[in-house]
């Protein structure tokens, strides 16, 4: 890492009385954030093609474009959100409005059904599909002519764009500059598996509330595609995927699926200039020491581990006189973004 990206990044101390992991993660998550943004400009990018009769799929992306005599060379920010997010979630529109405010292109990505866009893909969504965020890269730099990507993943949106880094290898595009994963999901099992202590439970009934209610809406959108009864009597969000996930989208069973979307196998072969983030008190986000090996000894991935920050928070102590909210992590991401543009 360079001595001028070290100079940005300082270490992450929570505010006063906020140093639970849980606080954090329930503040973090759901304090109103304001948004300045201008009006943004919906696309829709083709993801899949068309298969067996079945209609391509596609992906919604809100997008905020600076001026045409500087778009192209700006650096544009691909932000992907985290499970049963979407392109509205506070901590996107966060990153948004400090990017946007610092000179960058924004695409607030929605993953495939979210959103509200059950209709445009006849396939789940899942921790695998790395593919789709490539896609939506390569459509935005052929039309816009960007010279700057940069991708930043929140939970399971950091494991897609890790994934993607990982899998391209030396092959990445030039136009990809940087990856940032905020508190990533990038060893699936045992992070699930945590999801399921009592002391998270509560976090893991709303998830699988939402995945149920919307594999339900699936089934009704696509009747020949999805047994709706497959969502009955589902308690946990391992069963969720061995029994709707695994079976809908190719895997054999949840552990296989748990492997291979994994952003853990391949963070070794990451070949661009990456940061993860990562709070030891997150309360269901796990890093193994295995995996922690291998972020290590990637000299292209810089690694900030704090004792607190808890899952997507990271809140720091507000300074109004230098204009810092106190969001720690979206402020580190901005200058490790901008420092690799």
């Amino acid at each position: 890492m360079s001595t001028a990206i070290q100079l940005h990044l300082s270490p992450f101390n929570p505010r006063r009385l906020l140093t639970n992991g849980h606080l954090q993660t329930i503040l973090g998550n759901y304090l109103p954030r304001p948004n300045t943004l201008p009006p943004s400009e919906p696309e829709l990018v083709e993801v899949s093609p068309a298969t067996d009769g079945q209609i391509a799929s596609q992906v919604l992306c809100h997008c905020h474009w600076q001026p045409a005599d500087v778009r192209s060379a700006a650096p544009t920010a691909i932000i992907v959100h985290g499970l049963e997010g979407s392109s509205n979630s506070q901590y996107v529109v966060g990153n948004a409005n400090k990017l946007w405010q610092a000179g960058g292109n924004i695409i607030r990505m929605n993953m495939r059904n979210c959103g509200g866009t059950e209709k445009l893909s006849h396939t789940l969504y899942h921790s695998g599909l790395s593919g789709d965020v490539l896609a939506v890269m390569q459509h935005f730099v052929a039309t816009r002519h960007l010279e700057s990507v940069s991708l930043i993943g929140y939970s399971m949106g950091g494991n897609l764009v890790l994934k993607l880094a990982g899998d391209l290898g030396t092959s990445a595009p030039l136009q990809l500059h940087s990856v940032i994963g905020v508190s990533p999901a990038v060893d699936l099992g045992p992070s699930a598996d945590a999801l399921h202590r009592p002391s998270n439970r509560l976090y893991e009934w709303k998830f699988l509330r939402a995945l149920l209610q919307r594999f339900r809406r699936k089934a009704a959108l696509f009747p020949r595609v999805y047994d709706a009864s497959r969502a009955d009597y589902i308690r946990s969000l391992r069963e969720f995927d061995d029994q709707v996930t695994s079976l809908y989208s190719g895997f054999s069973n949840a552990d296989d699926y748990y492997h291979r979307a994994a952003a853990a196998r391949v963070l070794d072969r990451i070949a661009v200039p990456t940061l993860i983030l990562h709070a030891l008190d997150d309360p269901f986000v796990i890093i193994t020491p295995a995996t922690r090996a291998k972020i290590t000894a990637n000299p292209n991935i810089t690694y900030i581990e704090s004792a607190h920050g808890g899952h997507c928070a990271f809140l720091a102590p507000p300074n109004p006189t230098t204009r810092d909210d106190g969001y720690w992590a979206e402020t580190t991401l901005l200058r490790f973004l901008f420092a690799n543009a």
